[in-house]
């Protein structure tokens, strides 16, 4: 009597059993009581749930996560938008306006009523004196020491923001210096540095440095522009 050769025993892998799925998508439309017979761990706890559930479950997920994607899409469009506005009232202050003094002025007051910054400061670099009324606006030498620490901002020639030592912020801020929480340095001028744009809030997380400058180069070549009109 003859018997049959035993049959190798094949292995199948979770990469196997899932490709064959892919490939073959209408197996659960030939077989769908299975569907509800399948049961698969719940991530919250408590036992297992059918596959539908857990497809649900997983849907709701993903669609919570897309509202949640929407909504910060929303808020930075949102603030783009004002922060568009915001340029364009400052624009036109700069531009209404023919003498030096009028446009140091509106500066000093645009930066703190359109931009909703602590304390705003402009530095000019050379000689000049500093104008009543203008608290705002600095005169200092071009080899004053204290410039010295900003060497890298001004060779970047690029907005930075964040937290500075504390003997920049009491150069900047001087006896305001104690309440500055964040800062936003603009340099002046192209290529060759004439002045430095200094903007300072309470809140250290105002300006952050993962934040986009680019707004903030937009402000300091509208500035660099107004006196170079002069």
């Amino acid at each position: 009597m003859s018997t049959s050769p035993a049959r190798a025993e094949i292995t199948l892998t979770d990469d196997d059993i899932a490709g064959w799925l892919r490939s073959h998508p209408e197996f659960f439309q030939r077989n769908s009581e299975l569907l509800a017979t399948l049961r698969v761990p719940h991530d919250a706890g408590g036992g297992a749930v059918s596959l539908i559930e857990r497809q649900v479950d997983l849907l709701r997920e993903k669609n919570h996560s897309a509202d949640a994607r929407f909504t910060d899409l929303v808020s930075v469009a949102r603030g783009n938008e004002q922060l568009a506005e915001r340029i364009h009232r400052f624009t036109l202050r700069l531009m209404r306006v023919p003498t030096r003094r009028g446009i140091l002025l509106q500066i000093e007051q645009g930066l703190r009523d359109d931009f909703d910054v602590t304390q705003a400061v402009l530095l000019l670099f050379g000689a000049g004196a500093d104008q009543p009324g203008l608290r705002g606006v600095r005169h200092v030498a071009s080899d004053d020491q204290a410039l010295a620490g900003f060497g890298t901002l001004f060779a970047t020639g690029k907005p930075r923001c964040g937290q500075v030592r504390d003997t920049q912020r009491e150069f900047l801020f001087g006896a305001d210096a104690p309440g500055v929480g964040s800062v936003a340095l603009v340099p002046l001028g192209d290529g060759t540095p004439f002045g430095l744009l200094a903007l300072a809030s309470n809140d250290s997380q105002r300006f952050h440095p993962l934040m986009s400058t680019d707004f903030l180069a937009r402000l300091g070549e509208l500035t660099s522009d107004a006196l170079a009109r002069d």
